[in-house]
């Protein structure tokens, strides 16, 4: 039949289209509409905010129902489809469309290297049974707590070195999710001369250019992984036309990694001073700080600081923007997180332009990790020879390494830059762990490759992993012990990637999957895996998906031995 001829009828009616009793799609809730309204208030329903205001229901209610979802799209003026994707697509969403919510009690148990080495699995098996049908447990990617392993999250409260008996006291207890906030003395830190440094800079008796050229002369370089030179980066954003905006990383999401964390918690005052200095030499208008969904603390902490630094005027320059992730480790990515700021999926741009050129809301972006603007102010107020007169092995400056694994004392180890595997182990950590002997290593987390311990005199730092196929990255190292089996760390890391693509390309989204599936299951195919790795390495759009065969790649390379033996476990 043609489409473009009308249904006639036959005198009976018969093949009448009857109107619809109801418009098309999913219908607006006046009840839903009603609890959406009352969340919201007077929030602003700009686009940029669909997260957040997400967060609100997903806060009150446990999930996000349809009714509510479809409530939330008509208050923004937005398409459901676009609400929709954005709620399905982060980890922390549990989005229900017109079954029964979730339990009010959801576990979750990190799954990620460090905390499967450390008994994970067996904490994965048991707590269903112990807790009972009305507690959800789920697996969960890292919690960026590896030095504390295992790790498991009641709510969004963490239990550190958990057991089955603790996790089952705290969901006896049903903490609120936000019990706990690491302090911070704002008066204190000012006492100490805090913030003296930003009002220099504020009241013009210190200029952008010798502060960029300080930076320089230091060699601070971006700690989230890139290790780009910061000095550089502040001078290239500058030179792009105004506005310029700025967008800080505290998304630390790469297996291994916690020093951000780590830093947060201990001097969250010298980090917002170097964010507000760092605003200031690029000169924006508007500076926004993405924290992952897994420091709910910190991000509560944070947010009453820059109140009482906004009180005080010391952020006048510059409107501070508090963000909140949803788990997406891709968020971690520069571009990615741009994307979630904005509101949107965290999907990765293809490059050119650079977040530089064309970044948050289409302006010009300097994008920087909290631990490279942890060290601003004192490389400016002690000078660039401070920081240089460190180092080992011909390398200059200090490193934060997180350290986890088998080693007796994992943690934050503040380490000069080029310093060894081995020297970190037996000078830092207090040496291997009882009864384990030192066989490997990940020099830079999951992305990073994995290394055998006769490769542990190479010096850590950028540039002198990529020769033998790894890199440092953000410094994560975790310690591997002759009671782990290569091929187990190599495939746990590889679903960690394939559970983290965004999806975009297929390169990464069927590559992680397909080279999973073939390495858990009988002898590895060799050939096929190294085809796959060249796949994803040559065509994936960003660096999770060109990363992702590292480790795989490494065992091939440096543990051939191990090929022939059965997949372990932990």
């Amino acid at each position: 039949m043609n489409m473009q001829t009308p249904l006639r009828s036959n005198g009976n009616g018969a093949g009448r289209r009857k109107p619809p009793r109801t418009p098309k799609g999913r219908q607006l809730d006046p009840a839903a509409l009603t609890e959406v309204q009352a969340l919201l208030t007077d929030r602003p329903r700009r686009r940029d905010l669909l997260i957040e205001h997400l967060h609100l229901i997903q806060d009150r209610y446990g999930c996000l129902a349809a009714g509510h979802l479809a409530a939330l799209a008509f208050e923004m003026k937005m398409a459901l489809t676009e609400v929709y994707e954005v709620a399905t697509f982060y980890a922390h969403f549990d989005v229900v469309k017109d079954g029964p919510p979730p339990p009010a009690i959801t576990v979750r148990v990190c799954d990620s290297l460090s905390c499967a080495m450390a008994g994970a699995e067996a904490l994965l098996q048991k707590l269903p049974a112990i807790l009972g049908k009305d507690v959800r447990v789920l697996r969960a990617p890292c919690m960026g707590a590896c030095d504390r392993a295992p790790v498991a999250a009641v709510g969004h409260l963490q239990t550190f070195k958990a057991t089955a008996d603790t996790i089952a006291a705290d969901v006896k207890a049903h903490k609120h999710p936000h019990a706990w906030k690491p302090l911070a003395d704002f008066a204190a830190y000012r006492n100490s001369g805090g913030y003296a440094l930003l009002k220099a800079c504020l009241d013009g008796t210190r200029r952008r250019d010798d502060i960029i050229k300080i930076v320089s002369d230091a060699g601070l370089r971006g700690m989230g992984g890139a290790g780009f030179p910061t000095g550089r980066k502040w001078s290239l954003v500058r030179a792009e036309p105004a506005p310029r905006l700025m967008a800080v990383n505290c998304d630390e999401g790469e297996p291994g990694t916690f020093k951000d964390r780590f830093y947060l918690e201990r001097d969250p005052h010298r980090f917002i001073e170097g964010m507000l200095i760092g605003a200031w030499v690029i000169e924006a208008p508007d500076t926004y700080l993405y924290i992952r969904d897994e420091y709910p603390e910190l991000r509560l902490m944070v947010a009453e600081e820059i109140a009482k630094i906004e009180e005080v005027g010391l952020a006048a320059h510059t409107k501070l923007h508090l963000r909140r992730g949803a788990g997406a480790y891709i968020c971690g990515e520069e571009s990615a997180m741009i994307e979630s700021i904005e509101g949107k999926r965290g999907l990765p741009r293809h490059r050119p332009p650079y977040v530089a050129q064309v970044g948050l809301f289409g302006r010009p972006t300097l994008e920087q990790n909290v631990e490279t603007l942890f060290w601003v102010r004192d490389i400016i107020e002690k000078g660039p020879e401070w920081a240089t007169a460190q180092g080992r092995h011909e390398r200059k400056g200090f490193r934060s390494f997180s350290v986890s694994g088998r080693v007796k004392e994992p943690g934050v180890k503040l380490a000069p830059a080029g310093i060894t595997a081995r020297e970190l182990i037996d000078e830092f950590c207090g040496g291997m762990a009882d009864g384990h002997t030192f066989k490997g290593y990940l020099p830079g987390g999951a992305s990073g490759g994995i290394l055998p311990a006769k490769m542990a005199d190479i010096p850590l730092d950028f540039g002198t992993l990529e020769p033998h196929g790894c890199f440092v990255g953000s410094h994560a190292v975790v310690i591997l012990s002759d009671q782990d089996d290569m091929k187990a760390v190599a495939l746990n890391l590889m679903k960690f990637f394939e559970d983290e693509s965004c999806g975009q390309c297929t390169p990464c989204r069927a590559g992680t999957e397909k080279a999973a599936k073939s390495m858990a299951t009988g002898p590895w195919d060799v050939s096929l895996l190294t085809e796959l790795s060249a796949a994803m390495r040559d065509a994936s759009i960003c660096g999770l998906g060109q990363a992702a065969p590292n480790p795989l790649l490494c065992v091939l390379k440096y543990f051939p031995e191990e090929l022939s033996k059965p997949l372990g476990s932990w």
